[in-house]
């Protein structure tokens, strides 16, 4: 069997099929994570990635690759979480810009699609590190080019791709001492080549398991939008628009011309929560409305509807009260009518991190964090809800910047984002922020502020290693300090005083300590007592983020 031209068909057959393979596997590659800390989701992230291009992939019946690898990469893009998500997309997003034009492909097409989703991949990392999937990509691209030079079968080059990136992915270690000294390949090349080999099976028509993996509904995936938090703070009869609804159009060119920004804006009549993906062919829309029959009527002079769906949302939110009459539902915030000069976006992991960074300033708070990570379409919404002129995201998190980054690239207005990595450089740099200053003198306080923070954290191993010379038990508590784990003991109580030893020094005035939900109330009050009787000279403030996972965040300053 050999296949000479791939057309969209059999491309969007091999795009299911990566996508179910990772998705069986994304434990696995979770557990490939370097630090045995609870919340390793590098596998989560690439499948939550991935199946939101597959289900864009789903939604049309073309036999144009072109097109169907543009569908792939807008899913991706607007579904990608975490660092690994986001260079999957970027990979894909160069892998479909270069074919893009195409009804079906050939063998060095092909090949060069891979190393042109390559190279977007390397523009769009600030600081490529090799040993990472970014390698594993590069050389499985590199022998595809190799491969197509005299081959004409695409199995065939396709099989070259899996095995230069096996290859790859053994090498990681050599490339990267951490993964070396940790005895793991990289995470993120593995869940590359689970895709790449579900290509590959496709392609020649196997089976990749008894029984395939369903893909996550995406439903599951924006579910924290509607139930996570808005439910419990708001009355029904305040939803000023009561329909949840979701269509496509199919564009029609013998219909009205359409323009993605002049649609949106009519749109933004009819509603709120507004959300709008277009190419050449479907305009995909998301709105909260009253009256879903005048958005749809108004669609169709684009074109004609497909997947629609219509949700009331005042009975979910009647139904959703009636599940939780112990608390007593507060009114909406409404969001202010008019657009203010600037709104703070801030991902938060934990009901009082949240409160906290609400308390001093943040304007939208994303709930995520370590274990959840929010996806670019997430943060792009929030975006739009902060309803402002410039907008400041702080992720928070070294895993969601570059979501942070490419939420910003698509949301069409200003956007700046301070790339926090951990809860308290998000809220030194929120206190820095002052709206009364430019948004240049802004940016430039609050990325000073970051520095003059120390950042801890609490948490316990998953599994045992030894990593920079310090041998962790499962089970053991860690003390992380600026991302890198410095101490461990096998108290939780013991291993905060440890880490706060190398936190504190001569210069430091305020410890900040966040308690999380693991975290007994008696022994937090016990840490601050040790705080002020050990450091006199330092001032001690003491939160319940209720953060999970992390017993404790700490911050010094």
């Amino acid at each position: 069997m050999s296949i000479r031209n791939l057309d969209g068909k059999a491309f969007a057959e091999m795009v299911l099929y990566g996508a179910r393979h990772l998705s069986q596997n994304a434990n696995v590659v979770d557990a490939l994570n370097v630090f045995p800390v609870p919340d390793g989701d590098t596998g989560t992230n690439m499948n939550l990635s991935m199946t939101s291009g597959a289900k864009e992939v789903e939604q049309i019946d073309a036999a144009n690759i072109g097109k169907v690898a543009q569908s792939l990469s807008r899913g991706l893009l607007m579904g990608a979480r975490g660092n690994s998500g986001v260079i999957l997309s970027q990979l894909f997003r160069g892998f479909g810009k270069s074919i893009e034009q195409k009804s079906e492909i050939n063998a060095k097409e092909f090949a060069a699609a891979f190393q042109a989703g390559v190279d977007t991949a390397y523009k769009a990392v600030m600081k490529p590190v090799e040993g990472t999937i970014l390698t594993v990509a590069k050389d499985a691209a590199k022998k595809a080019v190799l491969t197509a030079q005299t081959e004409t079968d695409i199995i065939k080059v396709m099989e070259a791709v899996v095995n230069e990136a096996e290859a790859s992915l053994e090498r990681t270690p050599e490339l990267l001492p951490v993964l070396k000294e940790v005895g793991v390949v990289d995470s993120g090349g593995k869940g590359l080549l689970y895709v790449y080999e579900g290509f590959l099976a496709s392609l020649k028509g196997e089976k990749l398991s008894e029984k395939a993996a369903a893909l996550p509904s995406l439903d599951d995936l924006v579910s924290a939008e509607h139930h996570k938090n808005a439910q419990s703070h708001m009355n029904t009869e305040d939803i000023e628009f009561g329909y949840c609804t979701e269509f496509m159009v199919k564009l029609d060119s013998g219909k009205r011309n359409f323009n993605e920004d002049a649609f949106r804006q009519d749109l933004s009549g009819f509603g709120d929560s507004l959300l709008v993906v277009s190419d050449e062919n479907i305009a995909k829309v998301h709105i909260h409305a009253e009256y879903p029959g005048e958005v749809m009527t108004y669609a169709q002079k684009y074109g004609s509807l497909i997947n629609m769906k219509i949700e009331n949302m005042r009975e979910q939110h009647s139904a959703i009260l009636n599940q939780n009459k112990q608390e007593a539902a507060a009114p909406a915030e409404k969001a202010p009518a008019e657009k203010q000069p600037y709104g703070v976006v801030t991902v938060a992991m934990g009901e009082g991190i949240a409160e906290l960074f609400e308390s001093i300033g943040a304007t939208k708070v994303i709930e995520g964090g370590q274990t959840m990570n929010p996806s670019t379409e997430d943060i792009v919404q929030a975006i739009k809800d902060a309803n402002a002129d410039t907008v400041v995201i702080l992720p928070n998190n070294s895993n969601i910047v570059m979501a942070a980054n490419q939420a910003a690239d698509v949301a069409g207005q200003h956007v700046i984002v301070i790339p926090t990595k951990t809860v308290p450089q998000g809220m030194a740099a929120l206190l820095a922020f002052n709206p009364a200053l430019g948004a240049d003198e802004n940016q430039a306080a609050m990325l000073g502020a970051i520095g003059e923070v120390k950042s801890g954290q609490i948490t316990y191993a998953v599994r045992d290693t030894n990593i920079d010379g310090i041998d962790i038990k499962k089970g053991d508590f860690m003390g992380i300090l600026n991302g890198k784990i410095v101490e461990t003991a096998s108290d939780q109580l013991a291993a905060a005083k440890k880490l706060l030893a190398g936190m504190i020094d001569e210069d430091s005035e305020i410890v900040t300590v966040i308690k999380g939900e693991d975290a007994p109330e008696e022994e937090a009050e016990e840490l601050a007592a040790f705080i002020s009787e050990t450091y006199e000279d330092v001032e001690v403030e003491v939160h319940d983020g209720k953060q999970p996972l992390y017993s404790y965040i700490l911050a010094v300053e």
